[in-house]
């Protein structure tokens, strides 16, 4: 029968895509944290000279209002009213500057219907003298009256009102200088400021580098060593690894040692599986070959023998696989109640009742918990007088199932065979393969569990305890 093309592309399609997986990249953590670094390095060196730019501007811009207003106070101190009404000075000023033209630093005294009197360096110029300063007290304000196109002069200006003994006028002090002092000191400031915050944020940056490089050494030589045990080199990762570094290595070789207890284990029983299935093999070989009577009886008691070995290991091999999820949980009422109605159609003579704590959970994937209490509830139904009964109980870490039934019981120095393989100690004639104690008790243990017989005490027949670690 043909199949349709669609199916016969997706079966072609699906191979090639498979051996071309998706990778995502997501970069590099030795780049990542540098940029990381550089960004937060960067943004704390911004704000930071920028904070102290604005500080040292500040400071030198005061320190030069200070020089300014020490000069004005000196020179109201040193003014006095002459014979003419005219203002003049008891000493004359300090600094050479007044009396240079153009010098950058002037003074000026003014007053209503009165000559100015200017320092010589002002030369044929003169400050403005403005309406709006009210008051006696200090006032310092910024001025470009002197500024040309070719020649920009801005000035700072500090001035105050007074009114000297012997006259009624109110003169105006003014002293100005050019800005030109104070912009080229913070010109010269935030040069210094960018270069050396440039040089500090490169050495930052490298030493981030550097720091990141070396604190990632360690992954680097995990990676190697993870390549050496790959290539046969070594068989486990070393102890010498940083506190950080030391439980992934750790978890790693667990890893190691587990998928190697894993393999080892999948070893085991490949062979025992050959083991179980030579001697067969081997009756029917020769039974074959001496063509025996009853060649036909003897091919169908050894492929029995030989089916019940290939699902002993079959259902090992499920469950040794599905160990390592550790999210593995089954609820147990809901395996049993599953169970039950499955046994109330093959068994309708036998009663099945099931008590207990109703939410335990245990740490067993939910189909080998089926299998496991099918074995033990069938095997209860098929041999015990019709009536079976189960509990569920929490015991500290342990969750036990017990399935009693009301048949005639197993002597206690008997019960050990039950867990022979292939061991029956029913002589009645009833199918069965004689595995379904012994894969209970392999499949709880590879869950780390444990079962155990012992007599009911209510119904007189059986009682086995099966024991799973609570979820």
């Amino acid at each position: 029968m043909n199949r349709p093309a669609a199916t016969i592309a997706a079966a072609t399609e699906e191979p090639a895509a498979a051996k071309r997986p998706v990778t995502s990249r997501t970069g590099s953590l030795t780049r990542r944290m540098i940029i990381i670094a550089a960004a937060w390095i960067l943004a704390l060196l911004v704000i930071g000279g920028f904070a102290l730019d604005r500080v040292l501007s500040r400071s030198i811009i005061n320190n030069f209002d200070t020089q300014l207003q020490l000069i004005l106070k000196g020179m109201i101190g040193a003014s006095e009213i002459g014979p003419d009404g005219e203002v003049r000075f008891t000493r004359p000023p300090a600094d050479q500057r007044f009396i240079e033209p153009y010098s950058g630093l002037y003074f000026q005294i003014s007053g209503a219907g009165a000559d100015s009197f200017a320092s010589r360096s002002l030369w044929d110029r003169r400050l403005r003298v403005l309406d709006t300063h009210k008051g006696v007290e200090l006032q310092l304000h910024e001025s470009n009256e002197f500024s040309t196109p070719d020649n920009p002069e801005p000035l700072r200006i500090v001035e105050r009102d007074v009114i000297l003994p012997g006259s009624d006028i109110r003169w105006r002090f003014q002293v100005a200088q050019s800005r030109e002092t104070i912009d080229d000191q913070i010109h010269e400031l935030r040069r210094t400021l960018i270069w050396s915050f440039t040089l500090l944020g490169i050495g930052l940056i490298v030493l981030a580098a550097l720091q990141t490089v070396y604190g990632l050494w360690p992954l680097r030589r995990v990676q190697r060593e993870v390549a050496a045990i790959r290539s046969g080199r070594k068989t486990r990762i070393g102890s010498d690894f940083p506190t950080e570094v030391r439980p992934l290595t750790e978890e790693i070789n667990e890893l190691l040692a587990h998928s190697e207890a894993q393999a080892e284990e999948a070893r085991r029983h490949a062979g025992n599986l050959a083991h179980a299935l030579k001697t067969p093999l081997t009756v029917i070989t020769n039974a074959a070959t001496a063509h025996s009577p009853d060649l036909d009886e003897t091919i169908i008691r050894e492929a029995t023998v030989m089916r019940r070995q290939v699902d002993h290991h079959l259902a090992r091999a499920r469950a040794i696989g599905r160990r390592s999820s550790a999210q593995a949980r089954a609820r147990v009422w809901d395996s049993l109640e599953a169970v039950q109605r499955a046994v109330d159609r093959l068994y309708q003579q036998v009663t099945v009742d099931i008590d207990g704590d109703k939410a335990a959970e245990v740490r067993v994937e939910r189909q080998d918990l089926d299998e496991m209490l099918g074995n033990l509830i069938e095997n209860a139904a098929k041999y015990g007088g019709g009536r079976v009964f189960v509990t569920v109980c929490r015991k500290g870490r342990w969750i036990h199932v017990e399935v009693e039934d009301d048949g005639p019981g197993i002597p206690a120095a008997q019960r050990a065979e039950l867990f022979v393989r292939g061991k029956r100690l029913d002589t009645t004639g009833k199918p069965g393969t004689g595995l379904g104690l012994a894969i209970v008790r392999d499949v709880a243990e590879i869950y780390g569990g444990k079962i155990a017989l012992e007599e009911s005490e209510d119904l007189g027949g059986l009682n086995v305890r099966l024991s799973l670690p609570a979820g």
